[in-house]
């Protein structure tokens, strides 16, 4: 039976991680930092009903003795390393966090495995935000990136410092260059998730309106149950690699939020408010993934459709929202 740790457990991606390996037949250990919330921070798994399969071992991504103890413990065919400071807004407020947790902390994960358990094989989460505002209009594994973020360039940082493993120490790692991927799981800073829950709630007559930042933006959408089947299929190569996940269609905000308001009954025109004070500092206009890679080596293609994904996500905010509170 093989062995697998994901940091980032508790999170959308290490949520639907876990269900894939566990239907797999895999032992998953998710690593979960110390907190005051932690008796509650499990949701994401018990909404898929996986938390009492999943075996949570305490441990930080700035704490490198608590990985190389985790590591060696646990001793895993598979790392995951999803755990990151990854709401890019957040990340101007809080740059020197951002830094240690989603640059230094990938480099601790790393060094982790080099020193207590080299054998096994690393998956590194990448970002789309690594491009930044590159001209390019499809985005490829070999594409020049500039960051226009702290988190972008935080992500940039560890993606390299992973290549850098592999080729310095022959580690079996790889990189999934991830697009955006949402799902009911996603967090409600997100912009598809604060966009259905509004969407939830208006419909219900518990908001009046939706507050946006700049609504023409546009972005490759997929669903995270697609994202982390290709993360696993990196790993069962012989040969480790950099690959971009992503659908190769770009959506707009705008146009994001009408599907989500048509799917309700509703006219996005009549509620949602476009608000400057919500513009990031240093705006991304396109970003749109080319997976040929992706597709062609590891057979990986997406299966669920953005507007499947919305309605989804709808219909799973207005369940939410119709449970008696608790």
């Amino acid at each position: 039976m093989k062995r697998a740790l994901i940091t980032g457990v508790t999170g959308q991606d290490g949520a639907y991680l876990s269900q894939l390996l566990l239907e797999k037949g895999y032992l998953v250990y998710g690593l979960l930092r110390r907190s005051a919330s932690s008796d509650v921070i499990d949701g994401r798994l018990r909404w898929l009903g996986v938390a009492d399969r999943v075996k949570l071992v305490e441990g930080n991504l700035i704490d490198l003795s608590s990985l190389i103890r985790v590591v060696a413990d646990v001793r895993p065919d598979e790392v995951y390393n999803l755990a990151a400071q990854s709401f890019v807004k957040t990340s101007w407020d809080q740059p020197v966090l951002t830094a240690a947790v989603t640059g230094l902390g990938a480099v601790n994960a790393l060094e982790a495995v080099r020193i207590a358990h080299p054998a096994a094989r690393f998956y590194q989460a990448s970002s789309s935000e690594m491009y930044g505002k590159n001209r390019e209009r499809m985005l490829n594994e070999t594409t020049a990136c500039y960051p226009r973020s702290p988190y972008g360039i935080s992500k940039l940082f560890a993606h390299c410092m992973a290549i850098n493993y592999r080729d310095s120490f022959g580690l079996h790692i790889s990189s999934g260059i991830l697009f955006n991927h949402e799902s009911p799981l996603r967090g409600i800073e997100f912009v598809t998730r604060k966009v259905t829950d509004a969407v939830a709630r208006i419909k219900l007559g518990l908001q009046k309106e939706l507050r946006l930042g700049n609504i023409d933006t546009k972005r490759d959408w997929g669903h995270a149950r697609d994202y982390v089947r290709a993360m696993w299929l990196m790993l069962q190569q012989n040969e480790p690699g950099d690959y971009v996940v992503a659908t190769g269609c770009a959506t707009s905000v705008r146009e994001m939020c009408a599907i989500a308001f048509d799917y309700a009954g509703l006219s996005m025109d009549e509620y949602v408010v476009v608000d400057p004070a919500l513009f990031r500092p240093a705006e991304v206009d396109v970003l749109i993934g080319d997976s040929t890679k992706a597709r062609r080596k590891l057979g990986w293609e997406p299966t669920v459709t953005l507007e499947e994904m919305i309605h989804e996500m709808v219909d799973a905010d207005l369940e939410r929202l119709k449970r008696p509170a608790r």
